[in-house]
């Protein structure tokens, strides 16, 4: 017998983040239980590495200022749960995610709902409150193939920039890597502008064996504009990673024959990536080598770095990458099961010749500062200096 459910915020407190093994049917299993209970929109799936909130959220976007019913789930949240699923141009309220939750654990019962893990139940909750959209847009989490974002029919696939990360579940090597996350395709794929060369053979091996069509994004063409996008880069202050991710999402937008209109980019707030808190700071939630190799194209030079990483991440390849551009480094507290000891950061940091120390909660308005490492990085300056929730 089910017992009523308690209210999501509960809910999801019961449910661990993360998880050493992942049965893997679990989900699927679960959405053969709700997929006949649902409408189905059309699909966009992103994969990658990096790149994925940012192509998503200007693909959802374009597509939402177009006239469409767009939702676009993503992850991780850095403030509110609600960032997670983001329904015609705002987070959902806390109503619909609580009517979502309820009707969603009544639909797979208590057992499957509580044995879901917190990912999954939250995937399926998006996938229900985003029902009456035209256009819904997934995110992966980690991986792709057996993400619980995998579970429904995709009518494309879009592949951001691979890297090396998160190797004890991927794989240790790129081409590894790539397959795991490139197997998740259906029958269309937009390939991004991609840091190693592989990635482009691993994806026409696959797309080959399962009969997909393969369309591979050219890079930046630093002469030729058609998009009018270095006009809008360069009011919004965005790096050329987030040029190349727009470019990205309407090519998607181009291959589904969606109407857009470049110029609705200007409307459009990417928090958390390469984000322009104020004049002197800016927060950007990357936090492995790739995205480091794209920002510090982007940083100023003498910027005072604050910095923490997560332990499964590799924090002295990633300093290494930022110091040209780094005066000194002002490391966070952040509370992560995953956090790296403090030690280690400070070994790494004397290994790459930086000078560091604590960070205060002191802003000095003569420098510039980028808060960079994760989500979890972000979260706890934003909190420091008390902005947002």
């Amino acid at each position: 017998m089910n017992r009523t459910p308690v209210s999501l915020v509960d809910f999801l407190a019961g449910k661990p983040l993360y998880y050493k093994e992942i049965d893997h049917a679990r989900v699927h299993q679960a959405y053969a239980q709700l997929k006949p209970h649902i409408r189905h929109p059309k699909t966009v799936h992103i994969v990658g590495t990096n790149g994925k909130g940012s192509t998503g959220r200007m693909l959802a976007h374009l597509a939402q200022a177009s006239g469409l019913h767009v939702g676009h789930y993503s992850s991780p949240h850095i403030l509110k749960f609600n960032e997670r699923i983001w329904i015609d141009g705002a987070d959902a309220s806390d109503e619909l995610l609580e009517q979502g939750h309820q009707k969603l654990f009544m639909l797979l019962g208590q057992k499957m709902s509580e044995a879901l893990s917190y990912f999954e139940y939250t995937t399926l909750l998006g996938l229900l409150v985003f029902e009456n959209s035209d256009l819904m847009v997934l995110e992966a989490g980690l991986g792709g193939e057996f993400d619980a974002t995998s579970v429904c029919d995709k009518e494309l696939s879009v592949i951001t920039p691979i890297g090396i990360d998160h190797q004890a579940f991927l794989g240790e090597s790129i081409e590894e890597i790539a397959a795991t996350k490139i197997r998740s395709i259906q029958k269309r794929v937009l390939l991004a502008p991609q840091v190693y060369d592989e990635v482009l053979g691993v994806a026409k091996e696959i797309t080959n064996n399962v009969g997909a069509d393969l369309r591979v994004c050219p890079g930046i063409d630093t002469q030729v504009d058609p998009y009018g996008l270095k006009n809008i880069a360069k009011k919004k202050g965005w790096p050329e990673y987030l040029v190349e991710n727009a470019e990205v999402a309407i090519q998607a937008l181009n291959i589904l024959n969606i109407s857009y209109d470049t110029n609705d980019l200007k409307s459009m707030e990417l928090f958390g990536r390469f984000y322009a808190l104020k004049d002197n700071i800016r927060i950007d939630v990357g936090h492995n080598p790739l995205a480091a190799q794209a920002i510090v194209k982007a940083m100023e030079k003498e910027t005072v770095l604050i910095y923490n990483s997560l332990d499964d991440k590799d924090y002295e390849e990633v300093l290494r990458i930022l110091k040209p551009q780094v005066k000194r480094v002002e490391i966070i507290h952040i509370e992560s099961q995953r956090a790296t000891v403090l030690e280690e950061i400070e070994k790494a940091l004397e290994k790459a010749g930086l000078p560091y120390g604590a960070f205060q909660n002191e802003i000095d308005q003569n420098e510039h500062y980028l808060v960079f490492g994760s989500f979890y990085v972000v979260e706890a300056f934003l909190k420091c200096m008390k902005v947002g929730g």
